[in-house]
Order: structure tokens, then sequence, then C-alpha cells
């Protein structure tokens, strides 16, 4: 073998070394670049008023500070938006017993239980508006509603939305002041799946309403069957 044989196997040799060391950085780049990108889509979230008792205010602002959404597999911690028949529809409930306090499904609303269980769900995910939004459920009906938040979310089935409300301003129409409270002091849970898809703006608007108790006082509940999940490809430009 000649001088120049040698030479021409050697720098064979270094190319095939080289393209070799070149398709495993390349290969490597493509897998990590693979795990870095997650699919992320829009989440609007509105709120509106169903009549219910509304028309015994002048006003009710409500102040929400943030959300939490369920992915599968997660628990709300409350069950306040689960029954359609909870009675924030079509006038004042009736589910009360003798002394005026709310029940359901024969248990009194708001038991230390159901406070303890709100403040340990599985799996949610808060999160917490850069300023806290004030809503008028007054100013909200007949199909208004108000946007406070919208937000990337990961692409994926979720099965509720909490609304974090931190507190309620409330103005009967008579001029006096009015006792609000949540079912069992725990977030507005809307038991509704929605989708977050890719590209794709999802518009979740939480229906809830005052109800009006035996005792006078007023519980704002969700409306189960007022909310609505809309679905927008979003538009460049």
């Amino acid at each position: 073998m000649t001088n120049a044989d040698v030479t021409d196997a050697t720098n064979a040799m270094g190319r095939r070394g080289y393209l070799r060391a070149t398709g495993a950085a390349a290969l490597g780049s493509v897998a990590f670049a693979g795990c870095v990108g997650t699919a992320t889509g829009t989440l609007a979230t509105s709120v509106t008023d169903q009549p219910a008792d509304i028309g015994d205010f002048d006003s009710l602002v409500v102040t929400i500070d943030g959300i939490w959404v369920g992915p599968e597999g997660a628990e709300s911690g409350a069950t306040n938006g689960s029954d359609p028949g909870n009675g924030a529809e079509g006038g004042t409930a009736d589910t009360t017993d003798d002394g005026g306090n709310e029940t359901a499904d024969g248990e009194e609303d708001g038991t230390a239980g159901d406070e303890e269980d709100a403040e340990k769900p599985s799996g949610r995910e808060y999160y917490g508006f850069d300023e806290p939004q004030a809503a008028d459920l007054v100013q909200l009906q007949d199909g208004e509603t108000q946007l406070v938040d919208e937000r990337e979310l990961d692409v994926g089935t979720y099965r509720f939305l909490q609304l974090d409300v931190s507190g309620v301003d409330a103005t009967l129409a008579d001029g006096g002041d009015a006792a609000i409270e949540l079912p069992g002091n725990a977030p507005l849970t809307f038991n509704q799946r929605f989708e977050v898809r890719e590209n794709t703006v999802t518009s979740f608007t939480a229906d809830f309403a005052p109800v009006r108790r035996g005792n006078g006082s007023y519980l704002l509940r969700p409306v189960p069957r007022g909310i609505e999940v809309e679905y927008e490809e979003e538009t460049n430009g």
C-alpha cells in the first residue's frame, strides 16, 4: 500500500466518524426539542347571571381573584355546581328546613367537613389574576357576560372550573344590606367538562345567581344549566 492509499483511507475513516458524530447530535437535538414543546390553547372565562332572586338587588358586586381548573383525574373538593336542581334556577330555593337553614340532599350546606374537603382537592391547578376582577351581577342579565380572564393552558380535557371569590358587596333594591354566602364557604364550582384545544379559544361562561333563603339571607349558587362552552379557532393577525 502506498502512502497515498494510507492517506485516503485515513481521510475516509475521519469523514465517517464525523458523519456519525453529527448524525447522533442531530438526533439528540430532535429528541430534546420534542420534550420541550407542549401544545397549548386559550381558555377565556366569562361570568353571567340568570334571574333567580337578582331582582331583590340594586347591585351585587362579586370580586374574583382567580380560577381553579381540574384536569382529568382531579377532584374539585366541592359539589355545589353538580346538582341541576339546586334551586338556582327559576326563583327562590325550596331546600330549607324549618329553621331556615339551606340543605342539600338532607345535609346542612356549609358544614365544617365541606370546608375541609374544599381545602384539600386533588390535582386541581390554580391561576391567580394579575388584578382582582369585579363583576356586578345586576348588570349581567339577559345574556350579558363579562370576561374576567384569558390565558394559555396545556391542551387537554378538564373536568371542572372553579371561581376564587374573595368578596361580595351587595345592596338591596330597598337600600338595605344583604348577607351573601357561598355554598359551604367553598369556591363556586362548575362541574362542566371542557377541552383546551391547540390554536383554539375555549370560551367558558360561568353562570351563577343569588338565591333567597328562608332566613332572609342569600346563597350565591352556580346555575349548571346556564353554563356555556364554545370553541373558536384562533386567527393570526
